[in-house]
Order: C-alpha cells, then sequence, then structure tokens
C-alpha cells in the first residue's frame, strides 16, 4: 500500500505560520512606535523646548490620521490587497524612522506620529481581517487575537525600554533610537513580502467600488454595533489616558527623575502584556464578560488605592533606584494588568458574530472608534494636568469606567440575541 506524502499540508502549514509571524512582527513594531508617545511627550519638552500643551497634541497627530485613514479606505482594503497595503504602510514607517536623527524637529516627530497613525490604519484593518484567513474557527479566532494584542503589548514593552535608555542620551541623543526601528521595519518588510496569504474568501467580486466604500453604513445601523463600538471608544480612552501620560505622572506627581519616570512606566505595557498573553484561558473557562466586569471593578479600586499615595511625595534624594520609589509607582502601572483582557476579548466576540467579509468594514469602525477615543483620552487627561494636576486628572478616568462597565452589560444583551 502506497503511503501519502505529507508534503502539501506541511507547506501550508508553514506558509500560515510564516504569514502568522508577519503578521506579528509588524503589529509589534508599531506597538512599540504608537506607544512612545507618553516618553516622546515628555523628552520634546525638555530637549526641544516643547509647550506642554503643544506636546499634548501628540496623540492627535496619530490618532486623527488612523481615524480618517480607517474611515476613507478600510472597505476597500480588500480590494487592494491585505498584504500590499500593509507593505505600505511598513515602508513609510521604516522611511520616516530612518529619517529623525537627520531632521531633529518637533515638526519632523508631528510627521512620524501622522505617519504612524495612517500606517497603523492600514496594519491593523488588515492584521484583523487576515486572522479569519489564518484561523479556522472561533476558538481559534480568540486565541490568535489575544496573541497578536499580547504581542503588540511585547512591542510597547521593548518601545519603553528603548526610549528609557534613550532618554539617559544628552541633548536630542534620544533621537538615535530611531534608526533601530527603521532595521525592525526593514525585516517586518521582508518577511511580509516573502510570506504567501490566500485572500480569496474576503473578496467581493460583484461589488463596485462605492458599494464597498458604503460597506460600513449598514453595520452602523445595527444596535449591536453602536453599543460595540461605544465600548471600544470608552476602553482606549481609558487606557490611553492613563499609558499616555503615566510618565509624566511619575515626574511631575511622584517627582522622578525623568529616565526613571519612563522607564517605571514600562510596568503598565509589560503587565498587559502578560494579562493578553494569560487571558485567553481564563476567558474560555469563565466567558468574556465576567472576566471584563470583574478587570473594571480591580481598575477603579487601584485607581482608589494609588491616588492618596500619591499626595506630598518628597523628591529621592542622592541615586534614584526603583526600590526606593514610591508605591504608587508600582500600583498605578498595575492597571495595564486588568485592562488587558477587555479589547481583544471584546473585539474578537464582534467578529465572530459577524460574516467573514464584514470584518475589514468592522475593523475599520473598531480603528476609527479606538482611534477617537485614544486621542480624547489622551486630549482630555493632558489638559487635566494643566487645569488641576495629575492625581485628579486621573481620579475623573473613575467616570469611563463606569460606563464602561454599563456599555458592556449592554453589549453581551445584544451578543446572546445574535
Amino acid at each position: 500500500m502506497t503511503t501519502k506524502l505529507q508534503s502539501p499540508p506541511t507547506a501550508a502549514t508553514t506558509g500560515t505560520l510564516r504569514i502568522q509571524l508577519a503578521i506579528i512582527l509588524t503589529y509589534m513594531l508599531f506597538g512599540a512606535l504608537l506607544n512612545s508617545v507618553g516618553a516622546v511627550n515628555l523628552l520634546v519638552v525638555q530637549t526641544l523646548g516643547v509647550a506642554r500643551a503643544d506636546a499634548a497634541l501628540l496623540d492627535a497627530w496619530k490618532d486623527l490620521p488612523i481615524a480618517i485613514t480607517s474611515f476613507l479606505v478600510a472597505s476597500l482594503l480588500p480590494r487592494l490587497g491585505l498584504k500590499r497595503s500593509m507593505l505600505l504602510a511598513v515602508a513609510a514607517v521604516g522611511a520616516a524612522c530612518a529619517a529623525m536623527p537627520v531632521l531633529s524637529a518637533f515638526w519632523a516627530i508631528k510627521l512620524l506620529f501622522c505617519t504612524l497613525g495612517a500606517g497603523f490604519a492600514l496594519v491593523k484593518v488588515s492584521a484583523y481581517s487576515m486572522i479569519g484567513l489564518v484561523t479556522h474557527d472561533k476558538a481559534g479566532h480568540a486565541r490568535f487575537t489575544n496573541l497578536l494584542e499580547g504581542l503588540f503589548m511585547v512591542g510597547v514593552l521593548g518601545g519603553f525600554l528603548l526610549f528609557s535608555h534613550a532618554a539617559n542620551a544628552p541633548g536630542n541623543g534620544w533621537l538615535d533610537v530611531y534608526p533601530w526601528l527603521a532595521g525592525i521595519a526593514a525585516a517586518a518588510f521582508v518577511l511580509l513580502l516573502v510570506s504567501p496569504l490566500d485572500e480569496g474568501p474576503i473578496q467581493s467580486p460583484g461589488t463596485t467600488v462605492r458599494q464597498d466604500l458604503v460597506a460600513m453604513a449598514p453595520l452602523l445601523r445595527m444596535g449591536l454595533v453602536v453599543v460595540f463600538l461605544l465600548s471600544a471608544f470608552l476602553y482606549v480612552l481609558i487606557e490611553q489616558g492613563i499609558s499616555t501620560w503615566l510618565p509624566s505622572f511619575n515626574n511631575e506627581v511622584l517627582r522622578l527623575p525623568t529616565a526613571m519616570s519612563v522607564g517605571l512606566a514600562v510596568i503598565m505595557p509589560a503587565t498587559t502584556a502578560l494579562g493578553r498573553l494569560t487571558s485567553a484561558a481564563i476567558i474560555g473557562r469563565l466567558g468574556w464578560y465576567a472576566v471584563v466586569m470583574a478587570c473594571l471593578v480591580g481598575i477603579a479600586v487601584l485607581i482608589l488605592v494609588t491616588l492618596p499615595l500619591s499626595r506630598n511625595i518628597a523628591p529621592i534624594v542622592g541615586d534614584a533606584g526603583w526600590l526606593n520609589a514610591p508605591p504608587a509607582a508600582y500600583l498605578l502601572p498595575l492597571t495595564g494588568l486588568l485592562l488587558a483582557p477587555i479589547y481583544p476579548a471584546i473585539n474578537s466576540a464582534m467578529l465572530s458574530a459577524l460574516p467573514q467579509r464584514q470584518h475589514a468594514a468592522m475593523t475599520g469602525l473598531i480603528v476609527v472608534f479606538s482611534a477617537l477615543g485614544g486621542s480624547l483620552g489622551s486630549f482630555i487627561t493632558g489638559r487635566l494636568f494643566v487645569a488641576f494636576d495629575g492625581a485628579t486628572a486621573f481620579a475623573l478616568l473613575l467616570m469611563p469606567t463606569a460606563a464602561l462597565a454599563l456599555a458592556l452589560t449592554r453589549l453581551r444583551r445584544h451578543l446572546n440575541h445574535v
């Protein structure tokens, strides 16, 4: 009896693994760059003489292009090609990073974040649309979504470590971190280029460009989608409000040195990465709603416990080390562990409830509302920093936390009727 050769399945498995690795590396790169805005906020004020109010707008320079690009092109990406769109984004961001040490100006940093925003819109819509092509069922979709978002936070962690180390450089020397990131972009570009991807299942050969452009409109008429988008908006508002201004909170409220302020902020992406990489099993056992509601209660408790500890702290005298940092410097970043499961859990639940052909349009809406939430969260928190103080700014984040709990309760009811 002749034994059948197993090479075709092996080749297919290898191709799937390669494109998964390409998606992950690209996503991690954008995680490192997009979430560097907190460190960059602090560094441009100190090294380039930028006003705090102007630095607070850096989030808008990345988030508004994310929203605009997602809204305009998300529905067209299946027609344009998911992999081709991702290659374009990686190439543009790599070139912008390579130019940063040469340009060395605030306008160049704003241009970089604008490029990042537009590129991330292409990357995220492409990546989320690809998940359905490289997984086989709802469980696989949820696992890879959690893995992707978890490793995104590992990228954020790497970015924090890079910028924390770069913060010690004299003058504008911290800009020398960008050529290293340009090298990672080049590696991601090559890996994407050589990775096969069958995009046939998401193509809609019977539709026109105009029909593709208005593909988001029917989704906005669904009550389920509206509640979900509100949930995504509120989540990102909270997450960006904390993460973007955490280095400034450490520096201005806890009175820690600049490099230490950026360095300690790395705890948040580290705990977020840990939470996302480990939460899939817990959600599988308890269900997404029970887990995310417990997390929201935990976030409120952490904020309420941390803020009284941040009052009237004296500056560190002598050598500044992590071991002599105040307890508040460690407690507030732990919100990352509790924020971690929420975003991938609700995204996967929503996408799994829709036909695959609607994933690109739905992801576009996710990106638009996430970008608006991130930009608004960072802007509001920054303004509250100026008007009041960092402790008050973070205390007021309890309001969107409570609103998110209500929105997720409504979302569960809608999903139960799908």
